[in-house]
């Protein structure tokens, strides 16, 4: 049997030996180059609500002949770590730019591992104000998700925004990237980017691809989104979740059937004086076999967009 003096021993050598191990020098993300200079890991399809890891995102880089842009950071200080050293195994030149393309916590919390490069954070005009808002109780649920493994991680708001109708771009050095901020969408922040020499489309979360789509902000707008994203030039698109496609309209089309039948359920369900918690069941049930983390994420969107609809 431990004395009581071992025990406490023991418990501080283990809060020692695990600040250690946060603290050390984090493992390379796995990425994979999906255009020339263009790089992306691919996130996990786990839900916020079990088995989350802070690592659900597609984030990445594109490489210039002068500098690195990152295209978003991950859903923690440790994802974010992983990022720069998967960067640092490829280029050692200057990470100028960190690239958000909205503010949902598993895009941008990674932000605070790259603060020692010294770049302009980049995003949309109504970024620092949400993040403002939503900081409190994202650092909250983060600590709770991930206990230890949210050390570090931090809100990091953009030192330069993009204004809705005024496009912005930057030179990587023989890489001009295109950012273009949408109306309330996904949500009221989302940032697209276009890479103009491989015509690769970076999406953010206005698209995805086998997950489930999440709505955090109008569900009509983000139909509309979905109608400028498909009248877009681009060879390959990198969605905010699910693999890199080459047949970014079709990706746009199976979304937007699911968008589409959800809003009209929801219509139909208000309409037949069925209340939220019925049409949690019963919206877009043709579309569950198409998506991962179907139940879970549309009865989220049936609780944000019934409300809405109502006052139609």
């Amino acid at each position: 049997m431990h004395s009581p003096l071992s025990s406490r021993l023991i418990k501080t050598l283990l809060v020692i030996g695990t600040c250690i191990s946060l603290n050390a020098q984090a493992e390379p993300l796995p990425v994979i180059q999906v255009a020339n200079g263009v790089y992306v890991h691919q996130g996990v399809h786990e839900d916020f609500n079990e088995n989350y890891h802070g690592d659900i995102a597609n984030i990445g880089f594109v490489i210039g002949t002068d500098a690195v842009a990152v295209i978003d950071t991950g859903g923690s200080y440790k994802i974010g770590s992983s990022l720069k050293e998967a960067i640092r195994l490829i280029s050692k030149l200057p990470i100028r730019y960190v690239i958000n393309t909205h503010v949902h916590p598993d895009h941008i919390f990674g932000n605070a591992a790259f603060t020692n490069e010294h770049p302009t954070f980049i995003g949309h005009e109504k970024l620092p104000e949400t993040m403002a808002l939503r900081q409190d109780a994202y650092l909250r649920n983060l600590k709770s998700e991930l206990g230890l493994a949210a050390e570090n991680s931090a809100v990091i708001a953009p030192t330069i925004t993009v204004s809705i109708g005024k496009n912005l771009e930057i030179d990587l050095g023989k890489r001009v990237l295109q950012l273009k901020a949408w109306p309330t969408a996904h949500t009221n922040t989302d940032l697209t980017v276009v890479d103009v020499s491989t015509k690769t489309l970076w999406t953010g979360d206005l698209l995805f691809v086998e997950r489930a789509p999440s709505i955090d902000g109008d569900i009509k707008g983000w139909l509309s989104a979905i109608a400028g994203l498909k009248n877009m030039p681009a060879d390959l698109a990198i969605p905010g979740h699910g693999p890199v496609t080459k047949n970014k309209n079709t990706a746009l089309d199976n979304e937007r059937r699911y968008l589409d039948l959800l809003l009209r359920d929801v219509r139909a369900s208000i309409k037949n004086g069925e209340d939220m918690t019925k049409a949690m069941g019963t919206a877009a049930q043709d579309e569950k076999s198409h998506w991962v983390l179907f139940d879970a994420v549309n009865r989220r969107n049936v609780n944000l967009i019934y409300p809405v609809l109502e006052w139609e």
